[in-house]
């Protein structure tokens, strides 16, 4: 009987550890999901105002877009674009300057929850989170994928170093 007590409050114990951790907040992820399915391709831990951008090539131009976002709260603030010429789907009437480098560039005033993105390829997407760059076509197949913040807790950073 006593063998039995002590195995309950073992399993019972372990049962609490496991809740607490899935409660406790632990900081901020990038997720990347299939846009009709939900299924999670990708997420990454980041910080508040980490940089997240988006790099293509213009399907019409042939030249590199790139869509620059900070991470802020439960958001993604869009803080740049770069285009290097006008066309389609472009800014044409925004307050854009001239870069040293040759760039088009300017600040929008954009910021969401989600951001949905069909990877193309001959855009050739390609997604920048700090340091590291993934391939959005080969991630999704080339469907649409919805970028967005979560919060992580205790126990999803665990299970992520296990995985």
């Amino acid at each position: 009987m006593r063998t039995a007590v002590r195995a309950f409050a073992a399993v019972f114990v372990c049962l609490l550890a496991v809740g607490g951790a899935a409660a406790v907040p632990a900081g901020q992820a990038l997720v990347v999901s299939d846009a009709q399915t939900g299924e999670r391709l990708l997420v990454v831990p980041v910080e508040e105002n980490a940089t997240v951008a988006l790099e293509y090539t213009h399907s019409v131009e042939k030249t590199r877009v790139l869509d620059v976002y900070a991470v802020r709260d439960d958001r993604l603030v869009m803080t740049r674009m770069e285009f290097q010429s006008y066309g389609w789907g472009l800014p044409a009437r925004a307050n854009v300057t001239l870069a040293e480098d040759g760039n088009l560039t300017f600040d929008p005033a954009w910021a969401g929850e989600e951001l949905y993105v069909k990877p193309g390829r001959v855009a050739g997407h390609e997604l920048h989170v700090g340091n590291r760059t993934y391939d959005l076509v080969a991630r999704s197949d080339a469907r649409s994928v919805r970028l967005s913040i979560a919060q992580r807790s205790a126990l999803d950073v665990a299970l992520s170093y296990l995985s």
